[in-house]
């Protein structure tokens, strides 16, 4: 059955950087759709945020089973109805694969319940990304290790929750290390992270790049039913076992709750 993936792409660096531009002449977001596209089980296709409702409609979500956020220099643009309608996805089943600098994305945040906030530095130095957790489905085929020769340095701290499972950990050339790939469970969505990804350097090109991509997409697929999280009362004649209502309530009988 074919993943139907959507790559949402900030799209502000390539329409305003001569050097993102010239490395991605159709845009990033297309970039990294091409790359997922060269598997015949994945269908991907981008969105951008200055699209209609950051091209993230009702419509478009409902038949997304995975959605790749990059995000950078607008996070502040995204409208909180769309991180809402986002969200709500990611609950329901939805996997989410937020990229490089995504980690301060108004949907990432959310999730993580932290500032997601780190050190950094553009100096264009060597990483290597170690494969920490070598069974993992997201690192089958890619080796002992990922090497970027030109990359911008992510350093710890890394303000985030302790994640069920650390996939990838970077050394830096200018010694520091940062875990670069973190998987999260959120209701019933799957969350990856995923460190690489500065504009200024062909990394979505990279082979081992796009075979995580490919790989992350088919763990973070949608599992079993999609969980609705609706908070219903359930009446007491509706109870599993016979119960019988006993003393005063607060609410009436059919009233909902307080959110």
């Amino acid at each position: 059955m074919t993943i139907k993936v959507t790559v949402w792409g900030e799209n502000v660096h390539e329409k305003t950087n001569k050097v993102v531009a010239r490395i991605y002449p159709d845009g990033m977001h297309n970039c990294i759709a091409a790359g997922l596209n060269e598997d015949q089980d994945i269908e991907a296709t981008s969105v951008t945020l200055q699209d209609k409702e950051h091209g993230l409609t009702e419509e478009k979500l409902e038949n997304t089973d995975v959605l790749i956020w990059w995000g950078h220099a607008a996070h502040g643009d995204v409208a909180d109805e769309i991180v809402d309608r986002v969200q709500k996805r990611v609950l329901e089943g939805m996997g989410l694969l937020v990229l490089h600098s995504g980690h301060y994305a108004k949907i990432f945040k959310r999730l993580m319940g932290t500032t997601c906030s780190l050190k950094w530095r553009e100096a264009g130095e060597r990483e290597r990304l170690w494969v920490v957790n070598p069974g993992h489905p997201i690192v089958q085929g890619v080796g002992d290790y990922i090497e970027l020769p030109h990359t911008e340095m992510y350093g710890e701290p890394f303000a985030v929750p302790n994640p069920d499972e650390v996939i990838f950990i970077s050394a830096f050339e200018g010694g520091e290390v940062f875990r670069s790939g973190l998987v999260y469970r959120r209701g019933n969505g799957k969350i990856f992270y995923f460190r690489p990804g500065h504009e200024t350097y062909p990394i979505y090109y990279d082979d081992k790049v796009k075979r995580v991509l490919k790989n992350a997409v088919k763990w973070s697929q949608p599992e079993g039913s999609r969980w609705i999280d609706s908070c219903p009362c359930v009446p007491a004649d509706q109870a599993p076992n016979p119960i019988e209502v006993k003393g005063e309530g607060l609410h009436k009988p059919g009233e909902e709750g307080f959110k």
